[in-house]
């Protein structure tokens, strides 16, 4: 049996709706298994309706596999509490589930990146010209992403003495918090970005040799005007409210 091309991954407080092929559900997966049997799966529309769940529609995912094409619904159930549904963190872990629900969970645990802002006493920001990655080329904050086991502020000092070489003193200031999807790939973005005071000297700053072509001094509007991360934007204009 084909495995529908819509699908909708209903969640609600950390449980998930599976279903048989024959989309009957709910079907709990079993955590660690590797045999692969009848597959587990996301339900369709039609099947949702059928179960009697209503439902609020958010978001698409776009997921492709062997070329085809799936698009994944997240919504979110009008019900209480569903204690018979699958623990989300039970489905990625089990073969019977098909590889477009397992890879949908995946995608929406969130990716933290943490980052700072580094001022001097003429109101400056320090950008870091970056030489790999998604922005190669161009100026952003030092800043990537969080360890597992990884507090935001820590991640971020470590992070600048990595990039800069320049171990940083975060101010009292709280983080500024945003979070972003920024493709119908569905992954979500959650970054932390902290403040601190620097009047040093540029040229005692060690870069990191393949990531990291030169640091400035930039002002803030024109700074704001520079940076391609979203994040970097968010973070450089609050600090003018």
């Amino acid at each position: 049996m084909s495995h529908p091309e819509t699908i909708v991954h209903l969640e609600h407080d950390g449980k998930v709706l599976l279903v048989d092929q024959s989309g009957n559900g709910p079907i709990i997966p079993v955590k660690g298994r590797t045999e692969v049997g009848e597959f587990l799966r996301f339900p369709t529309v039609e099947e949702i309706e059928k179960l009697g769940i209503s439902w609020e529609q958010k978001r698409e995912t776009h997921i492709e596999f062997d070329e085809v094409q799936y698009v994944v619904i997240k919504g979110y159930p009008n019900l209480s509490w569903p204690k018979n549904w699958s623990w989300k963190d039970d489905i990625i872990s089990d073969n019977s589930v098909h590889p477009v629900a397992r890879e949908a969970i995946y995608r929406s645990i969130h990716r933290l990146v943490s980052k700072v802002v580094v001022r001097n006493s003429n109101n400056e920001i320090l950008l870091a010209k970056v030489s790999r990655g998604h922005f190669a080329g161009h100026w952003t904050l030092p800043g990537g992403y969080m360890e597992h086991d990884e507090h935001p502020k820590v991640a971020c000092v470590r992070e600048a003495i990595e990039e800069i070489g320049l171990e940083v003193v975060i101010n009292d200031e709280k983080p500024i918090i945003t979070q972003q999807i920024f493709s119908s790939e569905g992954i979500s973005f959650v970054s932390f970005t902290y403040q601190s005071n620097w009047d040093g000297d540029l040229d005692q700053l060690i870069l990191q040799e393949d990531e990291i072509s030169a640091v400035k001094w930039f002002d803030l509007d024109f700074a704001i005007s520079i940076v391609p991360s979203y994040f970097d934007s968010k973070a450089l204009k609050a600090l003018k409210d």
